[in-house]
């Protein structure tokens, strides 16, 4: 929920604009032990060579976005993947660095909007840093939280952020499932997927 949040962006001394709710000791999750990595503990690994071996693994791409003031929030992310079903939780990935992401963290809410294969373009956008990235950019409100889902995507989720874990330099994000839909012409054309650096298309 957006309290989750709160308390993420609080422990990190972060402003945020809303407070909140009061929760007892028993009830709050424990925050997990954040220290420095010393050098002995750090593996014998080039980060070239990671990037390069974990390119190999192809993913989809995705675009999270929130509802904000001026204008609402939004980043390219091929770091997602479902979670469970019972609740329904999916999950995504956000480097501790990004500024995109205490402006989610505030909105407590976030809509997954699954690209097709001609959104390479759409991806691009939002993959930058600073600017309008939803400068001529066709969206409507999500029917659970009002973020933006964006047009022609072949699917989308609709979720509030249900928990915030660390995972090195960057973030595990947990969202609960409020609703979901696909558009099935816009399904047709398959998925945009992301290989070795470069964009690709599933072919049967």
């Amino acid at each position: 929920m957006a309290a989750t949040a709160v308390r993420y962006l609080r422990s990190v001394g972060a402003p945020t604009t809303a407070a909140a709710p009061a929760t007892s000791a028993a009830s709050a999750p424990p925050r997990p032990a954040l220290r420095a990595v010393r050098d002995d503990e750090r593996a014998p690994l080039d980060p070239a060579e990671f990037r390069a071996v974990l390119g190999h693994f192809a993913s989809g791409v995705t675009v999270i976005t929130a509802p904000g003031e001026p204008e609402p929030a939004g980043f390219a992310c091929q770091s997602f993947a479902s979670l469970s079903l019972d609740p329904p939780l999916v999950a995504f990935m956000v480097g501790r660095t990004s500024t995109t992401w205490p402006r989610i963290a505030r909105a407590g809410v976030f809509c997954v909007n699954i690209l097709g294969a001609g959104q390479g373009a759409l991806c691009r956008g939002f993959a930058v840093s600073g600017g309008d990235k939803f400068a001529g950019v066709s969206y409507g409100p999500a029917p659970a939280t009002g973020s933006p889902r964006l047009a022609e995507v072949p699917a989308w989720i609709d979720c509030t952020v249900h928990a915030v874990h660390t995972g090195g330099d960057h973030l595990i994000v947990v969202g609960r499932v409020e609703a979901l839909g696909t558009a099935p012409a816009a399904a047709r054309t398959g998925p945009l997927l992301f290989h070795r650096g470069a964009f690709g298309q599933f072919r049967p």
